[in-house]
């Protein structure tokens, strides 16, 4: 039966609620077009202060835990990102001729290959209460987007040595409950977020009403994605790196993946993301940072 939107509104969290969204941490059995105009944008220098949000009518689809490649087009010059299907236990073109080329290829191609990056990364609805970079943002439900080191200081406030202080409270829109400073610098070339932490300081004063309102329409982030076909992620990396499509020359050397055998099932339909150029710097760095 679904929870009352409502319920999220107390400051005595529900424990069955708050055990399902710890029991999500441990899986990824979440499935789904992508809206990146909704996810938040952070930059080097700045602090970030917001609530967490659950989702209410489904507490173990708080979090969306998934994996994407990106690199830059060796045919446009421009960053490609895509979903990977092993976020869903599937099949993936892309990263088994990753595996190929880096066991078996020259060192000239395991070399170009490295360029294409496995990304790991997490979805969270928030309440965003202070947005240096885009003060539009302050008072609105968002998307934030991270990576390794934000989801440990998260998981150990929700079950780790920070669960005592903090556990059901980073959900809790109430007096009761603590907000998440994330705070960006710069170490060497990329950015770095081991000084972000919860926090009790930063009261927000909400009604129930208000409350209820944001819980009601938080993003459901099983729709936030949309995953590729089998198909169509081969011929991204036919023509985004080794720069074929169907009409092009191959009187050439260069690969083309066509061997792979297709699934017998069929593939869900998958729609494609577009990146805006912001996002695109701050994927790479937390990439590279977090690997």
């Amino acid at each position: 039966m679904a929870l009352s939107s409502y319920n999220w509104c107390m400051s005595a969290f529900n424990k069955s609620m708050f055990q399902s969204i710890k029991d999500a941490l441990a899986s990824s059995d979440n499935k789904g077009s992508a809206n990146f105009n909704e996810i938040m944008q952070t930059k080097s220098g700045n602090t970030y202060t917001v609530r967490l949000l659950p989702y209410a009518k489904d507490p173990g689809k708080t979090f969306f835990h998934y994996y994407n490649h990106g690199w830059v087009s060796y045919a446009t010059g421009q960053y490609v990102q895509t979903l990977s299907p092993q976020t869903f236990g599937e099949r993936d073109p892309i990263a088994e001729e990753r595996f190929r080329v880096l066991r078996t290829g020259s060192e000239e191609e395991k070399e170009k290959m490295l360029a294409v990056r496995r990304l790991e990364k997490w979805l969270v609805n928030v309440y965003v209460v202070d947005d240096p970079s885009n003060p539009e943002n302050n008072g609105k439900v968002k998307l934030l987007r991270y990576g390794k080191q934000l989801q440990k200081i998260i998981t150990e406030a929700i079950e780790g040595e920070d669960a005592e202080e903090f556990g059901a409270r980073i959900f809790d829109l109430g007096s009761d409950g603590v907000s998440f400073k994330i705070k960006v610098e710069q170490q060497g070339d990329y950015p770095t977020y081991v000084s972000s932490r919860f926090t009790t300081a930063g009261k927000i004063n909400l009604s129930e009403d208000e409350q209820k309102d944001l819980y009601d329409n938080v993003f459901d982030l099983s729709e936030v994605f949309t995953l590729k076909t089998f198909d169509e992620l081969k011929e991204m990396l036919n023509e985004h790196y080794y720069c074929k499509t169907e009409d092009s020359d191959t009187s050439d050397n260069t690969p083309t993946i066509t061997n792979q055998t297709t699934p017998t099932e069929p593939e869900p339909e998958l729609a494609t993301a577009t990146v805006d150029s912001g996002s695109v710097e701050d994927d790479i760095d937390d990439l590279l940072k977090d690997l």
